[in-house]
């Protein structure tokens, strides 16, 4: 495919000239020898959920860590809300409102579930006991995320003082995606969000997706389950071999045809 092919697919699907909430220009990543991106371009809207798919070593993952700052790109930009940034590491990202939920999912074992909801971002008691004595305010913190938690509709976290190390994988995915969706202030970024849940817990997490693109908070969702990016992406980005080889929608392509022009067996022109 060429490359004005590939800008024509992305102007195609593009919001009506509003600026992107974030967007990523000439993205390129290299692993020694592996490239990873190849100058891979992104632009997401507010109020939409943006899939991003693509087989294994397609780049998708790579492209989100540098977007939530995991990963500094070797070339490239990447701008919020227009403006340029430079994200060093996850905290600049977090401080510019993108908050991600990785494979890793990057939660603390030894810690209990509302110490990892606030990870990074404890709370301290008011007044001296927090400014002068470093306490932490454990309730109120316990407190919030309680309230985060039901909000998100996960049943099976039912002790907010439990250890993550007791619960079961699917648990500790939804304990990383609760800390996102309650920390997310512009971007919301899931990679494989429901791929260790069960069907019930699956639904409810996007069902969340659906109401954060209600309430305005765009969302990257990266997802090997076809049938939910085609139901849930307002517009969806398909990478091969670290590039951006089209943009499409669920209205002017078909699931099928996504699928092959992620595997190369369908070309933008056809």
């Amino acid at each position: 495919m060429t490359q004005s092919g590939e800008r024509d697919a992305a102007a195609s699907t593009e919001g009506s000239g509003s600026t992107p909430v974030l967007a990523a220009q000439g993205l390129s990543k290299r692993y020694g020898p592996v490239v990873a991106l190849r100058g891979v371009d992104l632009e997401l809207y507010r109020g939409e959920v943006l899939g991003l798919i693509g087989d294994n070593g397609a780049g998708k993952s790579t492209l989100v860590r540098c977007l939530s700052g995991a990963e500094i790109p070797d070339s490239g930009e990447i701008r919020v809300d227009g403006r340029r940034v430079a994200f060093r590491n996850p905290l600049g990202a977090r401080r510019a409102g993108i908050e991600a939920v990785h494979q890793t999912l990057g939660v603390v074992p030894a810690l209990d579930i509302a110490s990892n909801l606030f990870l990074g971002r404890e709370r301290r008691r008011p007044g001296l006991l927090g400014t002068i004595l470093r306490m932490l305010d454990v309730s109120e913190m316990q407190r919030a995320a309680r309230r985060d938690v039901e909000r998100l509709g996960i049943e099976t976290l039912q002790d907010i003082t439990q250890s993550v190390e007791t619960l079961s994988g699917g648990q500790r995915q939804a304990v990383a995606v609760a800390r996102a969706v309650a920390f997310g202030s512009k971007v919301l970024i899931m990679d494989e969000p429901t791929a260790a849940l069960g069907v019930r817990e699956s639904g409810q997490v996007l069902g969340a997706v659906k109401k954060l693109r209600e309430s305005g908070l765009p969302v990257i969702l990266i997802s090997h389950n076809m049938p939910t990016v085609w139901e849930l992406a307002d517009r969806i980005q398909i990478m091969r071999l670290g590039r951006r080889i089209a943009v499409v929608t669920p209205r002017s392509h078909t699931m099928q045809e996504g699928v092959a022009l992620m595997t190369g067996a369908l070309n933008i022109a056809a």
